[in-house]
């Protein structure tokens, strides 16, 4: 298996998860095909999980090298700010 085809899509792998559950809620599968469908359910879950702890890793690294600003408190506009 190639990691192209091995790691998928975030989006892909929520959609197919929310077809997945949408079948089994329906109750019209089988034992066998829900038994499946289960068993790729958690695959696609962990999948997700994984890119969204990636993400967040990135998120880090980026905030701890400093390429995001500080972030300042917000003020309405026309309204001043208290001083410190």
């Amino acid at each position: 298996m190639t990691k192209k085809s091995k790691s998928i899509d975030f989006e892909e792998a929520l959609a197919s998860l929310e077809t997945l559950v949408e079948a089994m809620e329906d109750g019209n599968l089988s034992l066998e095909e829900s038994l499946k469908a289960f068993e790729q359910g958690i695959k696609l879950t962990l999948e997700c999980q994984q890119a969204l702890d990636q993400a967040e890793q990135k998120v880090q690294l980026l905030v701890q090298a400093g390429a995001l600003p500080e972030a300042e408190p917000y003020a309405e506009p026309g309204v001043k700010a208290a001083a410190d």
